[in-house]
């Protein structure tokens, strides 16, 4: 076959096929008597070869050695261009994220493109005064994707770059709540501990049903901040976990602010006071973790938490017996009122 009925039949183009005679990859084993390329049917199957190694991504080096060298090991050159792949496509995959990322800014401009450019830049910086800077700005300028943000507060081990990170979040809207959800699944206790405090500073109904699932969370880190979020805004349903950070002593002493703001309800008073008393009960928990939710009791108010403390005057730990003798005279002691002034 002449050289233009063999790019017809193969798909690859005449100029191709020169090259690669010139290369020395597929040589035609004949000449016509007018000096024409006259190839054989193993020529072209030699080109069919060539073609599908080319769409592995290998060189034409690498497709000369693979279809000449007898002693050539192909396993090596697969696990490169696995490596090679991977690199590529995590390339491609960072650009179309940037790409979506200055989309979603919605830039009017050039200047704005631009400006966003610079600013996710800056949250990639290895200078924490830079990424803080970044975070700040982000606010007030050509705003950075909600995404990016979230993204960066999941990475970010600066607490001061940390804390400018989840206060931009929380002025940015919802949009970064699906990295910090799955923030929150992630196999890393840093960044599941970092998607719950951010997700607790951001004041959207979507981040309360977040930590609202967070409650059931295998991370007991992750379930005290949902619940002491929660309890700030008045979620009654936090009230078990709260508990339980305060036995755990995670958190404990914002766990028990928390649910003396709850208890600010009466109806939902003396349901604290009962769960923490059921939590109290003698081999529920060690002494300290008694002594914790002694303490915790004794913000509640109610006839109930009364009473339970007038039990635990008797109780067998001295030290959960002294502090609840202690409250209980502090409950009954009238308040002082100052007489007037001459």
């Amino acid at each position: 076959m002449l050289i233009g009925e063999v790019a017809r039949r193969s798909g690859v183009s005449a100029r191709r096929l020169r090259h690669y005679d010139s290369l020395g990859l597929v040589r035609p084993t004949g000449r016509t008597n007018a000096g024409y390329r006259e190839y054989s049917s193993e020529d072209v199957r030699r080109i069919f070869h060539i073609e599908s190694l080319r769409s592995l991504g290998l060189s034409l080096r690498e497709v000369g050695r693979a279809l000449d060298d007898p002693d050539f090991e192909p396993s090596e050159l697969v696990d490169d261009l696995i490596r090679r792949t991977r690199e590529r496509v995590a390339a491609e995959m960072e650009l179309l994220t940037r790409l979506r990322r200055i989309g979603a800014a919605e830039p009017a401009g050039w200047e704005d493109v631009l400006h966003v450019v610079a600013l996710l830049q800056a949250l990639g910086s290895e200078s924490a005064g830079r990424r803080q800077r970044a975070a700040l700005s982000s606010a007030d300028e050509a705003p950075v994707p909600a995404e990016a943000l979230a993204e960066a507060a999941l990475n970010e081990a600066d607490p001061n770059v940390a804390g400018a990170l989840r206060w931009a979040l929380a002025r940015s809207g919802d949009g970064g709540l699906a990295p910090l959800a799955d923030g929150l699944r992630s196999p890393v206790a840093a960044v599941r501990e970092r998607a719950a405090r951010t997700i607790a500073e951001m004041p959207h109904r979507k981040a309360t049903a977040l930590l609202r699932d967070a409650l059931t969370s295998p991370d007991a880190v992750v379930r005290g901040r949902a619940a002491v979020a929660l309890g700030a805004r008045g979620v009654a349903e936090a009230v078990p976990q709260l508990i339980e950070v305060i036995a755990e002593e995670i958190n404990d002493v914002d766990a028990a602010d928390a649910l003396s703001t709850l208890a600010s309800d009466p109806t939902l008073a003396d349901e604290i006071a009962t769960r923490l008393v059921d939590r109290l009960r003698p081999g529920t928990a060690e002494s300290s973790a008694r002594l914790r939710l002694t303490q915790a009791l004794a913000e509640i108010p109610g006839s109930t938490t009364s009473r339970a403390l007038a039990d635990l005057t008797h109780d067998e730990d001295r030290a959960v017996a002294l502090t609840a003798a202690s409250v209980l005279r502090t409950r009954r002691e009238p308040r002082r009122t100052r007489g007037p002034r001459r």
